[in-house]
């Protein structure tokens, strides 16, 4: 069997073509032809071209990856030759219709009919082992494309219930044969009756007992990639894995075809350009009348950066893909495999973003920019990524995510960058699920960027102590940080002053603290420079800087019934530019001190020297107060408030005690002032 292009004058010719063969060959050979197309096989020296025809095949050639490349692509559309007929005991009439030079060129099948030609060799039929062979398979058509871009609407390009799957999947895993592909595909098939459930039961027995062969991949001239040995083997390289994949289908009745072509895998690097021949296989499998893509090689696990290690790790992601998410990083020889529309040229896969499918899985579902090299602007480079529900997200820049502001939104993030070098950075975005809280799951990598930095915006140096995201979110809002009075994660102040209030949950208690890079300001100084204050179920923190700067509010939170530690929740970035900012810590408070209790004044915890200084505080439940300086001085209770004048002469320290029993002789220190020194 061969193929012929003609090629001849404007009118159509009609050739009849007589072949002496006896009745009981032509049915024989007819009946051979009908299985032939159930087969889907090949013959020697033979490669279908995916529209039931076969051609010679042109001298192989090996790719990177040390698998076998087409010499050229299949014809999108069936040829239109008219069929073979049996005639009387003289013969059989072939026609072939030769058309003008404007007509596409199809290719035509002259079939020879020789005595004995049951059936081309390799094709499965009816009495092999009781296996219904395929039909060739057939080129993509209109009914097989999908949108794009992505429609965002489900990861895979056909509705799949994973859930029903898992009777047969537990089946597929723990079937234990390898005396043959055919007897291996026997063994799945008895839990398996539709097409679908057919390929699934065959995506996870290769998935989970076929490894990547890291060897063979570096020592290709040592390589089969024919089914049978991969089956023996165990092992095999991307063609190994799409070939017996392929005709395990094949055996099991399964239209299958074997892709070839580039992909943005292992050693990829952001910005190249793809020449030359194709690196990588995967395949196309037909399923309830239509074409959907699989990549059983990335589905069965991955190998580590030095390309010498191979981990079965299961990617659920890889089967029936989504076409527009697919061409994410698979590019086809022929386009039509893309089994998108429109299709993309190979310019546009080289720039577009590449999304892991970590950042499908995971629900993310768009990102910005979507291109994946950036350029500064001024210093600063900005990157979004939108999701569907709440997803938690870190960031690295060259390693560290110093240099960054990332907030967390309802519906994903936003991350502003300021290098601190010129020069091409990498930016790694990383995620996890939102149950996966604290130090529960582990983050993901969905996204990387290079980031060509021209100038850099020295200012935007931010505190060691800022944690990754910054600001309010709905991760702080799950913990019982409501409406917050300020959204935005950087707090800017003139005078060195601010305050924030929440709306706090239930049972909740709240510890804050300031801190800054070189400032000499200790922990405990740190959180003198907070005044919190609780009103009911508001809280609001007053902060007052020690000096000019850039500083980070961190926040924490535990339940007041919790006898434990306090975790950490969220964190401020607040800046001031004034240098003349020079504010002293808040004063002192002791464990007597409430956190409904609230100071007026004095707020500076460093009082004038010989000087008569007001008191107001706010406290409830209290007998009597006193301030204890060189002589000790009662404050009166008026309207829920402690009030009262003390002189600071001669002392260095003022102390405020109350008496929280009128029947008890003891007070309890609740504030610490100090005095300036003369």
């Amino acid at each position: 069997m061969g193929t012929m292009d003609f090629k001849t004058d404007p009118s159509a010719v009609t050739i009849n073509l007589l072949l002496i063969v006896r009745p009981e060959e032509a049915a024989s050979k007819e009946k051979g032809q009908r299985e032939g197309h159930k087969g889907g096989g090949r013959g020697a020296g033979l490669e279908d071209d995916g529209n039931g025809n076969s051609r010679s095949q042109p001298p192989q050639r090996r790719d990177l990856n040390g698998w076998r490349v087409s010499g050229q692509p299949w014809e999108q559309t069936k040829p239109k030759t008219k069929p073979i007929t049996s005639g009387s005991d003289k013969g059989t009439q072939v026609t072939v219709e030769i058309h003008s030079e404007d007509t596409p060129l199809k290719p035509i099948r002259i079939l020879s009919l020789e005595k004995g030609s049951q059936r081309l060799p390799g094709l499965r039929g009816h009495n092999n082992k009781g296996f219904q062979g395929t039909e060739a398979p057939r080129p993509p058509g209109a009914k097989d494309l999908h949108a794009y871009p992505w429609d965002k609407s489900s990861l895979k390009s056909m509705p799949v219930d994973l859930q029903q799957f898992k009777k047969l999947d537990d089946y597929a895993l723990k079937v234990n044969v390898k005396s043959s592909v055919e007897d291996l595909v026997k063994a799945l098939l008895k839990q398996a009756r539709t097409e679908l459930e057919k390929v699934r039961a065959i995506w996870m027995w290769i998935c989970h007992h076929i490894e990547y062969d890291v060897v063979g991949y570096h020592n290709k001239s040592q390589l089969s990639s024919k089914a049978e040995d991969v089956l023996q083997m165990g092992k095999s390289i991307c063609e190994g894995y799409a070939e017996l994949f392929e005709q395990m289908c094949s055996i099991a009745g399964v239209q299958c075809k074997k892709l070839s072509g580039h992909a943005k895998g292992y050693g990829y690097k952001i910005g190249q350009t793809f020449t030359g021949n194709s690196d990588h296989a995967w395949n196309a499998v037909y399923i309830e009348g239509r074409w959907h893509l699989l990549d059983i090689t990335w589905g069965s696990g991955s190998v580590d950066d030095s390309f010498t290690k191979f981990t079965h790790r299961y990617n659920e992601f890889y089967f029936l893909t989504h076409p527009a998410l697919f061409i994410n990083n698979h590019f086809p020889d022929n386009s039509n495999w893309q089994l998108l529309k429109p299709t993309l040229t190979l310019k546009e896969f080289e720039n577009n973003m590449l999304h892991s499918s970590n950042f499908y899985t995971l629900g993310l579902l768009a990102s910005h920019p979507e291109t994946p090299i950036i350029q500064t602007v001024n210093g600063k480079a900005s990157v979004s990524v939108d999701c569907r529900s709440g997803t938690l997200f870190t960031f690295k820049l060259k390693g560290t995510d110093e240099h960054g502001l990332m907030t967390l939104k309802k519906h994903g993030m936003k991350l502003d960058i300021y290098p601190q070098e010129t020069g091409r950075h990498k930016l790694e975005i990383f995620a996890k699920p939102s149950k996966a809280e604290a130090s529960d799951g582990v983050y993901s990598c969905v996204l990387e960027y290079v980031v060509e930095c021209e100038s850099v915006d020295e200012a935007a140096r931010f505190p060691k102590d800022l944690h990754q995201p910054v600001g309010p979110s709905w991760f702080s809002e799950r913990q019982g940080f409501l409406r917050p009075s300020h959204r935005e994660p950087t707090i800017h102040t003139n005078d060195g002053r601010c305050s924030l209030t929440f709306t706090l949950g239930k049972d909740i208690s709240v510890l804050s603290s300031l801190h800054a890079d070189g400032s000499g300001l200790a922990e405990d100084m740190g959180r003198r420079h907070i005044m919190q204050i609780r009103r009911g179920n508001q809280i609001e923190l007053k902060v007052h800087l020690p000096h000019a700067g850039n500083f980070v509010l961190k926040i924490y939170s535990k339940k007041r019934s919790d006898p434990g530690n306090y975790d950490y929740i969220f964190n401020y970035l607040i800046t001031c530019l004034n240098t003349e900012v020079k504010w002293p810590a808040f004063p002192q408070s002791y464990s007597k001190w409430m956190e409904d209790y609230e100071i007026l004044e004095p707020l500076s915890g460093l009082l004038p020297a010989n000087r008569n200084v007001q008191f107001k505080l706010k406290m409830h439940s209290i007998a009597k107060v006193l301030v204890q300086a060189e002589n000790t001085y009662p404050l009166t209770h008026n309207r829920g408030c402690w009030e009262g004048t003390c002189n600071t002469s001669g002392c260095r320290e003022v102390f405020v005690m109350v008496h929280e029993n009128a029947n008890h002789s003891f007070y309890s220190h609740v504030l610490k002032y100090e005095v300036e020194t003369q």
